[in-house]
Protein backbone atom coordinates (compact mmCIF):
# COMPACT_ATOMS: atom_id res chain seq x y z
CA UNK A 1 0.00 0.00 0.00
CA UNK A 2 1.07 3.28 -1.21
CA UNK A 3 0.79 7.18 -0.10
CA UNK A 4 1.42 10.45 -1.95
CA UNK A 5 0.90 13.11 -0.61
CA UNK A 6 0.60 16.50 -3.15
CA UNK A 7 0.17 19.80 -1.65
CA UNK A 8 -2.46 22.19 -3.48
CA UNK A 9 -1.13 25.68 -1.70
CA UNK A 10 -1.01 25.76 1.92
CA UNK A 11 -4.42 24.93 2.81
CA UNK A 12 -5.18 21.61 0.94
CA UNK A 13 -3.43 18.35 -0.49
CA UNK A 14 -4.13 15.24 -2.70
CA UNK A 15 -4.00 12.18 -1.05
CA UNK A 16 -3.22 9.64 -3.26
CA UNK A 17 -3.50 5.92 -1.99
CA UNK A 18 -2.73 3.35 -4.18
CA UNK A 19 -3.54 -0.88 -3.06
CA UNK A 20 -2.34 -3.77 -4.58
CA UNK A 21 -4.04 -7.14 -3.89
CA UNK A 22 -1.52 -8.59 -1.73
CA UNK A 23 -3.05 -5.93 0.60
CA UNK A 24 -6.68 -6.89 0.60
CA UNK A 25 -6.32 -10.65 -0.72
CA UNK A 26 -6.62 -12.36 2.28
CA UNK A 27 -8.93 -10.33 3.92
CA UNK A 28 -11.42 -10.70 1.16
CA UNK A 29 -10.73 -14.71 1.31
CA UNK A 30 -11.30 -14.95 4.85
CA UNK A 31 -14.88 -12.34 4.68
CA UNK A 32 -16.04 -14.78 1.98
CA UNK A 33 -15.39 -18.01 4.10
CA UNK A 34 -17.48 -16.77 6.65
CA UNK A 35 -19.96 -16.14 3.99
CA UNK A 36 -19.64 -19.40 2.83
CA UNK A 37 -20.37 -21.22 6.66
CA UNK A 38 -23.59 -18.82 6.78
CA UNK A 39 -24.55 -19.22 3.37
CA UNK A 40 -28.46 -20.95 2.69
CA UNK A 41 -28.43 -21.66 -0.91
CA UNK A 42 -31.09 -24.46 -1.96
CA UNK A 43 -29.58 -27.43 -3.04
CA UNK A 44 -26.96 -27.61 -0.56
CA UNK A 45 -25.91 -28.16 2.81
CA UNK A 46 -24.93 -24.96 5.56
CA UNK A 47 -20.90 -24.89 4.58
CA UNK A 48 -20.83 -26.96 2.04
CA UNK A 49 -21.79 -23.68 -1.34
CA UNK A 50 -19.09 -24.33 -3.77
CA UNK A 51 -16.40 -21.37 -3.24
CA UNK A 52 -16.90 -20.56 -6.50
CA UNK A 53 -20.61 -20.03 -6.15
CA UNK A 54 -20.23 -17.97 -3.21
CA UNK A 55 -17.29 -15.66 -4.93
CA UNK A 56 -19.65 -15.30 -7.63
CA UNK A 57 -22.71 -13.81 -5.59
CA UNK A 58 -20.53 -11.99 -3.25
CA UNK A 59 -17.63 -11.61 -4.26
CA UNK A 60 -17.62 -7.94 -5.76
CA UNK A 61 -19.57 -7.08 -2.93
CA UNK A 62 -17.04 -8.23 -0.64
CA UNK A 63 -14.19 -7.21 -2.38
CA UNK A 64 -15.28 -3.37 -2.18
CA UNK A 65 -16.38 -3.34 1.40
CA UNK A 66 -13.04 -4.92 2.76
CA UNK A 67 -10.83 -2.07 0.41
CA UNK A 68 -13.01 0.21 1.90
CA UNK A 69 -12.66 -0.69 5.72
CA UNK A 70 -8.97 -0.92 4.54
CA UNK A 71 -8.86 2.72 3.23
CA UNK A 72 -10.30 3.90 6.55
CA UNK A 73 -8.25 2.74 8.67
CA UNK A 74 -5.10 2.99 6.55
CA UNK A 75 -5.76 6.76 5.64
CA UNK A 76 -5.71 7.67 9.21
CA UNK A 77 -2.71 5.73 10.73
CA UNK A 78 -0.71 7.58 7.65
CA UNK A 79 -2.13 11.24 8.57
CA UNK A 80 -1.67 10.13 12.43
CA UNK A 81 2.16 8.52 11.88
CA UNK A 82 2.75 11.69 9.58
CA UNK A 83 1.69 14.37 12.04
CA UNK A 84 -0.98 15.82 9.11
CA UNK A 85 -2.96 18.85 10.22
CA UNK A 86 -6.30 18.02 8.49
CA UNK A 87 -9.71 19.57 9.03
CA UNK A 88 -12.84 17.48 8.80
CA UNK A 89 -12.17 14.24 6.94
CA UNK A 90 -10.37 13.44 3.22
CA UNK A 91 -13.36 14.09 0.74
CA UNK A 92 -13.27 11.20 -2.00
CA UNK A 93 -12.49 12.47 -5.77
CA UNK A 94 -15.79 11.23 -7.38
CA UNK A 95 -14.67 11.87 -10.92
CA UNK A 96 -11.30 9.82 -10.59
CA UNK A 97 -12.97 6.99 -8.87
CA UNK A 98 -15.94 6.52 -11.32
CA UNK A 99 -13.62 4.83 -13.57
CA UNK A 100 -12.90 2.28 -11.00
CA UNK A 101 -13.85 -1.37 -11.68
CA UNK A 102 -14.17 -3.35 -8.71
CA UNK A 103 -15.02 -6.64 -10.21
CA UNK A 104 -12.36 -6.94 -12.62
CA UNK A 105 -9.67 -4.47 -11.58
CA UNK A 106 -7.11 -5.96 -8.97
CA UNK A 107 -4.81 -2.57 -8.77
CA UNK A 108 -6.48 0.36 -7.52
CA UNK A 109 -5.95 3.75 -6.85
CA UNK A 110 -8.27 6.39 -4.62
CA UNK A 111 -7.39 10.38 -4.66
CA UNK A 112 -8.85 12.12 -1.92
CA UNK A 113 -8.82 15.96 -1.25
CA UNK A 114 -7.63 17.10 2.12
CA UNK A 115 -8.40 20.65 3.96
CA UNK A 116 -5.20 21.47 5.47
CA UNK A 117 -4.92 23.30 8.91
CA UNK A 118 -3.41 26.92 8.20
CA UNK A 119 -0.22 28.10 9.93
CA UNK A 120 0.02 30.26 12.66
CA UNK A 121 1.97 31.08 15.67
CA UNK A 122 -0.23 32.47 18.88
CA UNK A 123 2.16 33.49 21.87
CA UNK A 124 1.86 34.87 25.17
CA UNK A 125 4.17 36.08 27.22
CA UNK A 126 5.05 38.73 29.81
CA UNK A 127 4.51 41.28 27.24
CA UNK A 128 1.05 40.98 26.89
CA UNK A 129 -1.12 42.86 28.97
CA UNK A 130 -4.81 41.54 30.14
CA UNK A 131 -7.23 43.14 32.58
CA UNK A 132 -8.42 40.39 35.22
CA UNK A 133 -11.42 41.42 37.20
CA UNK A 134 -11.87 40.31 40.83
CA UNK A 135 -16.05 40.42 41.44
CA UNK A 136 -16.38 41.57 45.08
CA UNK A 137 -19.57 40.60 46.92
CA UNK A 138 -22.16 43.34 47.81
CA UNK A 139 -22.77 43.53 51.70
CA UNK A 140 -26.30 42.86 50.90
CA UNK A 141 -25.34 39.56 49.17
CA UNK A 142 -23.37 38.53 52.09
CA UNK A 143 -26.45 39.34 54.59
CA UNK A 144 -28.85 37.47 52.39
CA UNK A 145 -26.36 33.85 52.77
CA UNK A 146 -25.79 35.17 56.48
CA UNK A 147 -29.61 35.55 57.17
CA UNK A 148 -29.97 31.66 54.88
CA UNK A 149 -27.61 30.04 57.34
CA UNK A 150 -29.72 31.42 60.39
CA UNK A 151 -32.92 30.44 59.17
CA UNK A 152 -31.28 26.73 58.60
CA UNK A 153 -30.55 27.01 62.56
CA UNK A 154 -33.90 28.81 63.38
CA UNK A 155 -36.84 26.94 65.34
CA UNK A 156 -40.22 27.38 66.02
CA UNK A 157 -41.81 29.12 68.78
CA UNK A 158 -45.02 30.08 70.96
CA UNK A 159 -45.94 33.48 70.41
CA UNK A 160 -49.02 35.81 71.62
CA UNK A 161 -49.57 38.14 68.62
CA UNK A 162 -49.65 37.50 65.26
CA UNK A 163 -47.38 38.70 62.75
CA UNK A 164 -47.19 38.09 58.71
CA UNK A 165 -46.03 34.48 58.16
CA UNK A 166 -47.06 33.20 61.21
CA UNK A 167 -49.39 30.05 61.32
CA UNK A 168 -52.24 29.82 63.29
CA UNK A 169 -54.22 26.98 65.43
CA UNK A 170 -57.65 27.46 66.36
CA UNK A 171 -61.36 26.00 65.93
CA UNK A 172 -62.71 27.01 63.17
CA UNK A 173 -66.90 27.33 62.97
CA UNK A 174 -69.10 28.03 60.42
CA UNK A 175 -71.80 30.94 61.33
CA UNK A 176 -74.60 28.76 60.18
CA UNK A 177 -76.99 26.40 62.05
CA UNK A 178 -75.75 22.62 62.32
CA UNK A 179 -72.52 24.30 60.40
CA UNK A 180 -68.71 22.94 59.80
CA UNK A 181 -66.69 22.65 63.18
CA UNK A 182 -63.13 22.05 62.57
CA UNK A 183 -61.22 21.87 65.34
CA UNK A 184 -57.09 22.41 65.57
CA UNK A 185 -57.40 23.80 62.44
CA UNK A 186 -54.26 25.43 60.98
CA UNK A 187 -54.28 28.25 58.61
CA UNK A 188 -51.63 30.86 57.44
CA UNK A 189 -53.18 33.96 56.82
CA UNK A 190 -50.32 34.67 54.53
CA UNK A 191 -51.52 32.73 51.59
CA UNK A 192 -54.48 34.12 51.61
CA UNK A 193 -55.31 35.44 48.28
CA UNK A 194 -57.72 38.24 49.05
CA UNK A 195 -55.94 41.15 50.76
CA UNK A 196 -58.88 42.42 52.95
CA UNK A 197 -59.39 38.52 54.03
CA UNK A 198 -55.60 38.63 55.14
CA UNK A 199 -56.11 42.33 57.05
CA UNK A 200 -58.77 40.86 59.12
CA UNK A 201 -55.91 38.73 60.68
CA UNK A 202 -53.64 41.73 61.44
CA UNK A 203 -52.62 41.63 65.15
CA UNK A 204 -54.94 39.18 66.37
CA UNK A 205 -53.77 37.51 69.51
CA UNK A 206 -53.81 34.13 71.61
CA UNK A 207 -57.53 33.82 72.39
CA UNK A 208 -59.39 36.31 69.80
CA UNK A 209 -61.74 35.57 67.60
CA UNK A 210 -62.21 36.44 63.98
CA UNK A 211 -64.89 36.43 61.41
CA UNK A 212 -63.72 35.62 57.85
CA UNK A 213 -65.01 34.33 54.54
CA UNK A 214 -62.52 31.65 53.47
CA UNK A 215 -64.04 31.28 50.27
CA UNK A 216 -63.37 34.27 49.61
CA UNK A 217 -59.89 34.39 51.60
CA UNK A 218 -58.51 31.74 49.37
CA UNK A 219 -60.41 32.55 45.86
CA UNK A 220 -62.68 29.59 45.50
CA UNK A 221 -59.31 27.38 45.51
CA UNK A 222 -61.03 23.73 45.89
CA UNK A 223 -58.28 22.14 47.26
CA UNK A 224 -57.10 24.39 49.71
CA UNK A 225 -60.73 24.82 51.08
CA UNK A 226 -61.39 21.22 51.09
CA UNK A 227 -57.92 21.43 53.42
CA UNK A 228 -58.70 23.97 55.79
CA UNK A 229 -62.46 22.67 56.26
CA UNK A 230 -61.72 18.60 56.46
CA UNK A 231 -64.35 18.46 53.41
CA UNK A 232 -64.28 16.53 49.90
CA UNK A 233 -63.53 18.89 46.94
CA UNK A 234 -67.35 18.37 46.17
CA UNK A 235 -68.72 19.71 49.22
CA UNK A 236 -66.38 23.35 49.10
CA UNK A 237 -69.49 25.12 47.18
CA UNK A 238 -72.05 24.62 49.96
CA UNK A 239 -69.80 26.41 52.65
CA UNK A 240 -69.11 29.99 50.61
CA UNK A 241 -70.27 31.50 53.76
CA UNK A 242 -69.02 33.56 56.81
CA UNK A 243 -66.60 31.56 59.67
CA UNK A 244 -65.29 32.36 63.00
CA UNK A 245 -61.80 31.15 63.93
CA UNK A 246 -60.87 31.14 67.82
CA UNK A 247 -57.30 31.80 68.29
CA UNK A 248 -55.54 29.22 70.48
CA UNK A 249 -52.00 29.36 69.47
CA UNK A 250 -49.74 31.41 67.19
CA UNK A 251 -46.41 29.57 65.95
CA UNK A 252 -43.30 31.51 64.22
CA UNK A 253 -40.44 30.45 62.65
CA UNK A 254 -37.53 32.43 64.45
CA UNK A 255 -34.00 32.64 62.72
CA UNK A 256 -31.08 31.61 65.15
CA UNK A 257 -29.27 34.31 66.36
CA UNK A 258 -25.20 34.19 65.21
CA UNK A 259 -23.79 32.02 67.41
CA UNK A 260 -21.20 29.07 67.17
CA UNK A 261 -24.18 26.43 66.00
CA UNK A 262 -24.73 28.04 63.04
CA UNK A 263 -21.11 29.06 62.42
CA UNK A 264 -20.26 25.41 63.03
CA UNK A 265 -23.51 24.12 60.76
CA UNK A 266 -22.01 26.28 58.10
CA UNK A 267 -18.62 25.26 57.69
CA UNK A 268 -17.55 22.50 60.27
CA UNK A 269 -16.44 22.52 63.92
CA UNK A 270 -14.72 25.43 64.83
CA UNK A 271 -14.19 26.37 61.21
CA UNK A 272 -15.14 30.36 62.44
CA UNK A 273 -15.69 31.49 65.88
CA UNK A 274 -17.17 34.87 65.85
CA UNK A 275 -19.27 36.92 63.35
CA UNK A 276 -16.42 38.77 61.73
CA UNK A 277 -14.89 35.46 60.67
CA UNK A 278 -17.83 34.08 59.62
CA UNK A 279 -19.02 37.36 57.32
CA UNK A 280 -15.12 36.83 56.13
CA UNK A 281 -15.56 33.04 55.11
CA UNK A 282 -18.69 33.88 53.41
CA UNK A 283 -17.39 36.57 51.36
CA UNK A 284 -14.56 34.21 50.37
CA UNK A 285 -16.76 31.78 49.22
CA UNK A 286 -18.55 34.11 47.36
CA UNK A 287 -15.40 35.25 45.86
CA UNK A 288 -14.48 31.78 45.05
CA UNK A 289 -17.38 31.08 43.02
CA UNK A 290 -16.73 34.18 41.41
CA UNK A 291 -13.43 33.47 40.22
CA UNK A 292 -14.55 31.09 37.83
CA UNK A 293 -16.64 33.82 36.01
CA UNK A 294 -13.46 35.82 36.41
CA UNK A 295 -11.70 33.30 34.30
CA UNK A 296 -14.39 32.70 31.69
CA UNK A 297 -13.74 36.56 30.95
CA UNK A 298 -9.98 36.10 30.95
CA UNK A 299 -10.58 33.33 28.46
CA UNK A 300 -12.98 35.29 25.96
CA UNK A 301 -10.74 38.43 26.57
CA UNK A 302 -7.81 36.11 25.12
CA UNK A 303 -9.79 35.03 22.53
CA UNK A 304 -10.33 38.16 21.29
CA UNK A 305 -6.96 39.69 21.94
CA UNK A 306 -5.21 36.63 20.21
CA UNK A 307 -7.69 36.35 17.04
CA UNK A 308 -6.52 39.73 17.03
CA UNK A 309 -3.25 39.78 16.86
CA UNK A 310 -2.76 36.20 14.93
CA UNK A 311 -5.13 37.73 12.12
CA UNK A 312 -7.87 36.24 9.98
CA UNK A 313 -6.60 32.32 9.30
CA UNK A 314 -6.82 31.01 5.39
CA UNK A 315 -8.87 28.10 4.66
CA UNK A 316 -9.96 25.87 2.18
CA UNK A 317 -13.62 26.93 2.11
CA UNK A 318 -14.50 25.14 -0.78
CA UNK A 319 -13.48 21.85 1.06
CA UNK A 320 -14.59 22.57 4.08
CA UNK A 321 -18.24 23.24 2.89
CA UNK A 322 -18.50 19.99 1.08
CA UNK A 323 -17.06 18.66 4.47
CA UNK A 324 -20.11 20.13 6.35
CA UNK A 325 -22.93 19.53 3.40
CA UNK A 326 -21.31 16.26 4.14
CA UNK A 327 -21.94 15.36 7.29
CA UNK A 328 -25.71 17.14 7.71
CA UNK A 329 -28.52 15.38 8.54
CA UNK A 330 -30.25 13.55 5.49
CA UNK A 331 -33.04 15.98 4.07
CA UNK A 332 -31.29 18.85 6.04
CA UNK A 333 -30.94 21.98 4.34
CA UNK A 334 -27.55 23.28 2.57
CA UNK A 335 -25.66 24.94 5.47
CA UNK A 336 -25.98 28.66 5.07
CA UNK A 337 -23.36 31.15 4.51
CA UNK A 338 -24.35 33.22 7.59
CA UNK A 339 -23.46 29.56 9.51
CA UNK A 340 -20.74 28.30 7.70
CA UNK A 341 -18.54 31.81 8.39
CA UNK A 342 -19.67 31.63 12.27
CA UNK A 343 -18.48 27.91 11.97
CA UNK A 344 -14.99 29.40 10.34
CA UNK A 345 -14.87 31.58 13.32
CA UNK A 346 -15.50 29.13 16.07
CA UNK A 347 -12.87 26.96 13.76
CA UNK A 348 -9.99 29.54 14.03
CA UNK A 349 -10.44 29.84 17.57
CA UNK A 350 -10.68 25.76 18.43
CA UNK A 351 -6.59 25.90 16.53
CA UNK A 352 -5.58 29.07 18.57
CA UNK A 353 -6.72 27.65 21.85
CA UNK A 354 -5.71 24.11 20.47
CA UNK A 355 -2.04 25.38 19.93
CA UNK A 356 -2.02 27.20 23.26
CA UNK A 357 -3.14 24.23 24.80
CA UNK A 358 0.16 22.29 22.99
CA UNK A 359 2.43 25.31 23.92
CA UNK A 360 1.18 25.17 27.75
CA UNK A 361 1.65 21.43 27.76
CA UNK A 362 -1.86 20.90 28.91
CA UNK A 363 -2.59 17.73 29.58
CA UNK A 364 -5.88 16.45 31.66
CA UNK A 365 -6.68 12.65 33.25
CA UNK A 366 -9.97 11.35 35.18
CA UNK A 367 -9.07 12.83 37.96
CA UNK A 368 -9.28 16.42 36.47
CA UNK A 369 -11.95 15.72 34.90
CA UNK A 370 -13.49 14.32 38.17
CA UNK A 371 -12.40 17.85 40.19
CA UNK A 372 -14.38 19.96 37.96
CA UNK A 373 -17.78 17.83 38.08
CA UNK A 374 -16.83 18.36 41.93
CA UNK A 375 -16.73 21.85 41.75
CA UNK A 376 -19.63 21.84 39.66
CA UNK A 377 -21.74 19.93 42.35
CA UNK A 378 -19.90 21.75 44.86
CA UNK A 379 -21.78 25.01 43.38
CA UNK A 380 -25.18 23.35 43.22
CA UNK A 381 -25.36 22.96 46.69
CA UNK A 382 -23.79 26.19 47.45
CA UNK A 383 -26.85 27.69 45.55
CA UNK A 384 -29.05 26.09 48.04
CA UNK A 385 -26.79 27.51 51.09
CA UNK A 386 -24.88 24.11 51.60
CA UNK A 387 -21.78 25.24 51.83
CA UNK A 388 -20.02 22.14 54.25
CA UNK A 389 -21.06 19.22 51.70
CA UNK A 390 -18.89 15.63 52.64
CA UNK A 391 -16.48 15.07 49.79
CA UNK A 392 -17.65 11.61 49.30
CA UNK A 393 -21.07 12.90 48.50
CA UNK A 394 -19.65 15.54 46.19
CA UNK A 395 -17.57 12.77 44.36
CA UNK A 396 -21.14 10.52 44.55
CA UNK A 397 -23.08 13.33 42.39
CA UNK A 398 -20.07 14.48 40.31
CA UNK A 399 -19.89 10.26 39.17
CA UNK A 400 -22.95 10.77 38.23
CA UNK A 401 -23.21 13.43 36.01
CA UNK A 402 -20.11 11.59 34.53
CA UNK A 403 -22.15 8.92 33.57
CA UNK A 404 -24.02 11.05 30.95
CA UNK A 405 -21.88 11.43 27.65
CA UNK A 406 -22.58 14.65 26.81
CA UNK A 407 -22.26 15.86 30.14
CA UNK A 408 -18.90 14.20 30.40
CA UNK A 409 -18.07 15.89 27.14
CA UNK A 410 -18.51 19.74 28.55
CA UNK A 411 -16.81 18.72 31.80
CA UNK A 412 -13.67 17.47 29.34
CA UNK A 413 -13.95 20.97 27.82
CA UNK A 414 -13.80 22.33 31.83
CA UNK A 415 -11.32 20.66 32.79
CA UNK A 416 -9.10 21.47 29.84
CA UNK A 417 -10.25 25.40 29.53
CA UNK A 418 -9.07 25.12 33.48
CA UNK A 419 -5.57 24.64 33.47
CA UNK A 420 -5.40 26.52 30.13
CA UNK A 421 -6.57 29.65 32.09
CA UNK A 422 -3.86 28.57 35.11
CA UNK A 423 -0.93 28.84 32.70
CA UNK A 424 -2.40 32.00 30.71
CA UNK A 425 -2.51 33.37 34.21
CA UNK A 426 1.07 32.65 34.96
CA UNK A 427 1.90 33.54 31.68
CA UNK A 428 0.77 37.14 30.48
CA UNK A 429 0.56 40.20 32.60
CA UNK A 430 -2.57 41.08 34.42
CA UNK A 431 -3.95 43.91 35.50
CA UNK A 432 -6.05 43.17 38.29
CA UNK A 433 -9.07 45.38 39.47
CA UNK A 434 -11.90 44.69 41.57
CA UNK A 435 -15.28 45.12 40.71
CA UNK A 436 -18.37 44.87 41.56
CA UNK A 437 -20.99 42.18 40.30
CA UNK A 438 -23.19 44.92 38.51
CA UNK A 439 -19.97 46.30 36.55
CA UNK A 440 -19.00 42.96 35.97
CA UNK A 441 -21.79 41.75 34.04
CA UNK A 442 -21.68 45.35 32.34
CA UNK A 443 -18.82 44.10 31.05
CA UNK A 444 -19.59 41.01 30.08
CA UNK A 445 -22.53 42.25 28.09
CA UNK A 446 -20.72 44.99 26.62
CA UNK A 447 -18.41 42.18 24.63
CA UNK A 448 -21.22 39.63 24.49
Amino acid sequence: MEFTLKNQGATSAILSVNIQEADYSALVEKQLKNFRQKANVPGFRPGMVPMGLIKKQYGTAVKAEEINKLLQTKIFEYIKENKIDMLGEPLPIEAQQANINMAEDKEFTFEFEIALAPKFDAVLDKNDKLAYYRIQPADEMIQSQVDAYAQRCGEYKQVEAYENGDMLKGTLTESVEDGIVVREAVMMPSYMKNDEQKALFAGVKVNDVVTFNPSVAFDGNEAELASLLKVEKSEVAAHNGEFTFAVTEITRFVASELNQNVFDSAFGKDAVKSEEEFRAKIAEQFEARFEVESDYKLLMDVRKYLMEKVGKLEFNEDILRRIMDSNKAEGAEAVSEEDFQKSLTELSWHLVKEQLAKKFEVKIDDNDVLSVAKDATRDQFAQYGMANVPDDLLENYAKEMLKQEKTREALINRAVDVKLIKAIKETVTLDEEKISVEDFNKKVSENA
